[in-house]
C-alpha cells in the first residue's frame, strides 16, 4: 500500500497512554492536518511518525515498507520544527543545503537546488543573506526550503506558523497549500488553530483524549461532525438539546420540528445548528420564540444572542442581510432540519 499507514498504534508513558489505537491511512500526495486541543496527542503521534518516539504497539508504514524501528534519518522524510531550528551562523544558502553537503552531493548540485527551492519560496537572491536579517516569514520559508532539498516521500511540520503574526500566518497557510500541491509530496501538519486546518488540509484529523474522533474532509467535519467534542472544537455551533415523542417526531426547545426523524432507539440526544443556520424571522412567522439579549457587530458578519427556554441560541448574517432587532426584541427562530446534525455523545 502507498503513502502513510499507522496501524493500532498506541504510546504509553508509564501509566498515561497519550495516543490510543490509532488507526488512520494518508494517501500519496495528500495534506493532512492532525488537530486537537493541547495533550490530545497530536504532537505525540508526529514524533511517532517522525521516529522520534517509538510506539509502544502498533506499526507505522510508508510507501508500504514497515518504518516503526526505523531511525529518523533514514525514513526519508522532512521535518520543520516550531522553533524552526535555522543554523544562526549560516546563511540562507547554507542552511537550505545543509542535509545535501551532509549526505555528499556535490557542490554544483547543492547550489542548483538551492537555487531551485529560492526561487520556489518566492526568494530567488537570497542565498548569500545572513538568517538573522530575514523576517519572521522569511525564516519559515527557508526551513521549509531546507526540509524539502532532499525531495523527502513524506514532510511533516509540528505547528509551523504558531509564532507569526495573525495575518502574515493566514498568508503562509495558503503559500504553503499551493506549495505542497504544487510538489505533490505528502504532507501532515500538527496544529491547534482550526482555520489553519479548514484552510490547507484534505483531510483534518480531529484528535482528543489520545484518540481519533474523526477523519474527514475539512467540509464534512465542519457540516457533518461525529460527535459533540467535534462539533463544539470546529468552529462555533449551537448544542441543542433533543427529545423524542411517542411517535419517534424530535422536539427541540420544545417545540416540534418537522421533517426531523431521529435515529432508531433514541430517547433525546443532541443537535448541532451552525450559527449560519439559524433564521430569525417575527415571532408570528416561526414555530421557536425567544428574546434578544445581546447583538455583536464583527463588521463582516453580525451576531445574535437570543434566549430562548433558558438556552442562548446564536445566530450569524451579514450586514447586508443583518435582522432588524435589538436587545429584548422578541424573535422567531426558524431552524430547517437539513442543517440539524444529531450527534453521538
Amino acid at each position: 500500500m502507498s503513502g502513510l499507514t499507522l496501524q493500532n498504534v498506541t504510546k504509553q508513558f508509564g501509566p498515561f497512554t497519550a495516543v490510543k489505537n490509532v488507526e488512520l491511512t494518508v494517501p500519496d500526495g495528500t495534506f493532512v492536518c492532525l488537530l486537537g486541543p493541547s495533550g490530545c496527542g497530536k504532537t505525540t503521534l508526529m514524533r511517532m511518525i517522525a521516529g522520534l518516539d517509538l510506539p509502544t504497539s502498533g506499526a507505522i508504514r510508508l510507501g508500504g515498507e514497515d518504518i516503526t524501528g526505523v531511525p529518523t534519518h533514514k525514513r526519508d522524510l522532512g521535518m520543520v520544527f516550531q522553533s524552526l531550528a535555522l543554523f544562526p551562523h549560516l546563511t540562507v544558502g547554507e542552511n537550505i543545503a545543509y542535509s545535501l553537503r551532509i549526505r555528499g552531493a556535490p557542490k554544483e548540485d547543492q547550489k542548483k537546488r538551492v537555487d531551485e527551492l529560492l526561487s520556489m519560496i518566492h526568494l530567488p537572491g537570497f542565498a548569500d543573506r545572513p538568517v538573522a536579517k530575514l523576517s519572521g516569514g522569511q525564516r519559515q520559508r527557508v526551513a521549509i526550503a531546507r526540509a524539502l532539498a532532499i525531495s523527502p516521500k513524506l514532510f511533516l511540520l509540528d505547528e509551523p506558523l504558531s509564532a507569526l503574526d495573525a495575518k502574515l500566518r493566514e498568508a503562509m497557510q495558503v503559500e504553503l497549500r499551493q506549495l505542497q500541491q504544487k510538489l505533490g509530496i505528502t504532507t501532515i501538519v500538527v496544529t491547534h488553530d482550526q482555520r489553519e486546518a479548514m484552510t490547507m488540509a484534505d483531510t483534518v484529523v480531529v484528535m482528543n483524549s489520545g484518540e481519533i474522533r474523526q477523519a474527514a474532509p475539512p467540509v464534512e467535519i465542519y457540516r457533518r461532525p461525529a460527535d459533540t467534542f467535534v462539533a463544539d472544537f470546529i468552529g462555533s455551533t449551537n448544542l441543542i438539546e433533543f427529545k423524542v415523542d411517542g411517535a419517534g417526531r424530535m422536539t427541540v426547545l420544545g417545540k416540534l420540528i418537522e421533517g426531523l426523524a431521529a435515529p432508531a432507539g433514541l430517547a433525546s440526544g443532541m443537535i448541532s445548528v451552525r450559527p449560519e443556520d439559524v433564521h430569525l424571522t417575527a415571532p408570528d412567522m416561526a414555530p421557536i420564540t425567544g428574546r434578544v439579549v445581546f447583538v455583536r457587530d464583527l463588521g463582516g458578519m453580525i451576531e445574535t444572542f437570543v434566549e430562548v427556554e433558558g438556552k442562548q441560541i446564536v445566530a450569524v448574517s451579514t450586514p447586508r442581510a443583518r435582522p432588524d432587532v435589538a436587545i429584548g426584541h422578541a424573535v422567531g427562530i426558524t431552524l430547517s432540519p437539513d442543517v440539524c446534525v444529531v450527534l453521538k455523545s
